[in-house]
Parts: C-alpha cells; sequence; structure tokens
C-alpha cells in the first residue's frame, strides 16, 4: 500500500526534487502551493507525512492543523529549513525531521528513508485486525465480566459490552492470541463509545515482553502484509547500563520507540528504548527502556566485552517502533526516578537535550573523562 504524504511549498526545485525522490521511495505527493489548500486536504484525506517549507507563509498553522486533524495528529513532520534558520524553533512547532535547504536528491533521500521507516511503523499502529476473542475483565474494586473483541491494535482494542453494563475507568485485562502461547496481561481504561455497545479500550503501559508478543502478532496477521524497512546500521559512541548513543546520518526524532540491537562475535543484544537526544545528520541519544535483572547482566557483560577487547567494534542496526505519545505516560514507561544519578550518560541525554551538537558533543567527552573508558566505544 502506497504511503500519502501532503507537501507545502512554493519552490518549484523543491518541488520538482521532492517528487521524484519521493516517488523512487514508493511516497505519493499531494503538493499545494499555499496554507488554505493544505488545511483543506488535511480535514479530507489521511497523510502518513506532512511536509513543509518553513518559508512559506502558514506552515506552523498547517503543522498544527494535521495535530487537531483526528486522521493526521500521527503523520510524520519533516520540515524544510533554511540554514540560518533555528532547529528549536521547528521542533516547537511539531516538525520530527529537518531537511535543509538547497535540497539535493541525496540529502532528501537519505532524510526520508528514516522518516518512511516510520511511517509505515505509524500507520501500522493506527491500523485494527478484526478478531473474535474473549477478554477477561476485572476493576480495581473487584467487578468481573467477560466480554469479547471485534479489533484489536498496538494501542488498544474493540469490545462488546453486555447490555445495561456501563464500565468505566482503569480495568485489568487477560486474553489469549491464537497462535501465541503465552496469555496477554496487562491494564486499559475505555477510550471511546461507539453505536449500540461497542467501546474501545486503550491499552495502559502494556510491559515490554507483551508489548513485543502483541506487535509480532499484529505484524504476522496485518491484512496489508505490508513488510517494514530494513534496520538502519549505525555506529555506538557510547554505552552505559541504561542507555547509549548512536552515530546516525538520519537520527529518529525525540520520543520514538526504537529498537536496538548490537553484535559482536560472542552474540547479539538486542534493547527497546527511547530517543531521548536526536542532533540532525549527526547522532541520538536512546534511553533504554525498563529492563529485567537479565538484561542489565547482559548489557554489562557486553560493555564487559568492548572495554576487554578495543579493537572489537560491534554492528549496530536501529529500527523505529513508533512515536511516543504523552511525556508523562514515556516518563511511566521508561526509566525515570533516579536515572538521572545513577546513570551520568542518561542524566546527560535528560538534562542538556536542548543543547546543540557541539555543546553537547563537549559535555559527552568531558563525561567520559569522569566515567571511565568502558563507556566509550
Amino acid at each position: 500500500m502506497q504511503l500519502n504524504s501532503l507537501l507545502l511549498c512554493a519552490d518549484d526545485k523543491i518541488v520538482r526534487v521532492l517528487r521524484r525522490t519521493l516517488g523512487d521511495l514508493d511516497i505519493h505527493v499531494e503538493h499545494c502551493s499555499n496554507k488554505d489548500t493544505a488545511l483543506r486536504h488535511l480535514t479530507r484525506g489521511r497523510f502518513e507525512a506532512i511536509i513543509v517549507d518553513c518559508a512559506d507563509a502558514g506552515a506552523a498553522e498547517v503543522l498544527r492543523g494535521a495535530r487537531s486533524a483526528p486522521c493526521n495528529k500521527r503523520a510524520v513532520a519533516v520540515a524544510i529549513l533554511d540554514p540560518d534558520i533555528g532547529l528549536r524553533s521547528a521542533f516547537e512547532q511539531g516538525a520530527h525531521f529537518t531537511l535543509y535547504k538547497p535540497v539535493s536528491a541525496e540529502r532528501a533521500k537519505s532524510s526520508f528513508r528514516a522518516a518512511r521507516a516510520l511511517m509505515k511503523r505509524e500507520r501500522r499502529r493506527n491500523s485494527r485486525v478484526p478478531v473474535d476473542l474473549t477478554v477477561d475483565m476485572m476493576s480495581d474494586a473487584g467487578a468481573r465480566f467477560k466480554v469479547n473483541t471485534t479489533d484489536i491494535g498496538e494501542g488498544g482494542l474493540a469490545i462488546n459490552l453486555p447490555k445495561r453494563s456501563q464500565p468505566q475507568g482503569r480495568w485489568n485485562l487477560g486474553f489469549p492470541l491464537p497462535g501465541v502461547a503465552d496469555r496477554i496481561e496487562m491494564a486499559a481504561e475505555f477510550a471511546w463509545q461507539g453505536n449500540g455497545t461497542q467501546v474501545g479500550l486503550r491499552f495502559l503501559n502494556p510491559p515490554a515482553e507483551v508489548d513485543r508478543l502483541l506487535r509480532e502478532w499484529l505484524k504476522r496477521n496485518s491484512p496489508d502484509g505490508e513488510q517494514d524497512d530494513p534496520p538502519v546500521r549505525c555506529q555506538l559512541t557510547d554505552l552505559s547500563p541504561k542507555g547509549c548513543y548512536l552515530s546516525i546520518s538520519s537520527p529518529f526524532p525525540v520520543s520514538t520507540r526504537v529498537t536496538v540491537t548490537m553484535c559482536v562475535s560472542n552474540g547479539d543484544l538486542r534493547l527497546e528504548g527511547l530517543v531521548r537526544v536526536m542532533h540532525p545528520e549527526k547522532g541520538m541519544g536512546v534511553e533504554f527502556r525498563h529492563t529485567t535483572p537479565e538484561h542489565r547482566a547482559s548489557i554489562e557483560a557486553f560493555i564487559s566485552t568492548l572495554a576487554n577487547n578495543p579493537d572489537t567494534i560491534p554492528e549496530l542496526l536501529v529500527e523505529p517502533e513508533g512515536l511516543g505519545s504523552e511525556a508523562a505516560e514515556l516518563d511511566a514507561d521508561f526509566q525515570g526516578g533516579n536515572s538521572r544519578e545513577s546513570d551520568p550518560l542518561v542524566g546527560l541525554f535528560r538534562n542538556h537535550a536542548s543543547l546543540g551538537y557541539d555543546a553537547f558533543l563537549a559535555k559527552l567527552r568531558k563525561q567520559r573523562g569522569l566515567t571511565g573508558a568502558a563507556a566509550t566505544v
């Protein structure tokens, strides 16, 4: 299924470059030369990407319009910038990726490869797989009943309630997934009410293993059968038990959930994380998701292997799992609390995310000297 993008740009040369580049990536371009036309399209169609030239009047309004349109609020936003315009203003307006002028085919293709991977993941996150499952529901007050689903997605499921029942708030769910040995158990809350007895439940911070099982099941059973883009190769520069910094030409936006795979001769290490820091065309800092003691032991063993074998260069792959949602939810789902004090690298991500690349790199180099060579790869 072809991806769709909305482009607001009055520069004919940029439009030609992007049409050709995005066409090669199988991304359709709906071009708009003014904000009014773009805003009308946002209310009438679904787009996986919103691309705006920040030199155009109304660019900020179009980005805001995308966030307020229910069918496009999860679209990946790309801002085209003049080199002398600050990055912060683009990100504050809602941009996830930036593309500097002059826009060349090579630079655009590099940026949009990363954007396309995220566009595909976001589309899958919004999709639903029709399925009839029996779900056990239990409230914190002890109320219990069984319901049947009509569909399920990464963010939640739709159910048919028994007649005359009007449950609200938070519930604990338990249900099987066909072909999956482990029973799925997680918390959810009521999110919407449809016609008749159908309602929607939104999942609340599912455990990492449950999240992974659900994603893999949905991928296998998705009706469109679309394949994710292959993982992106990158270079590991710094690693701690709770985070890492990756050198990558097209980093993913802050708040992107990612999976990082680190490979050496004696085994692979696969970790889920959240992008906390992003420097365009340079790299990104990733904080690892809550990990089990076994995961933490594996990370520490991996760090020890690299420290004891300085000539070993690990192979690094990273792939997006989707954009994060609200900050409070992210902090509940990922390591918070004492992370800043107990892990200097993650503390650097959290305390200095707004620094430019050169200033951030200076602090990172200073920290390497304080924490020892094991943190540097």
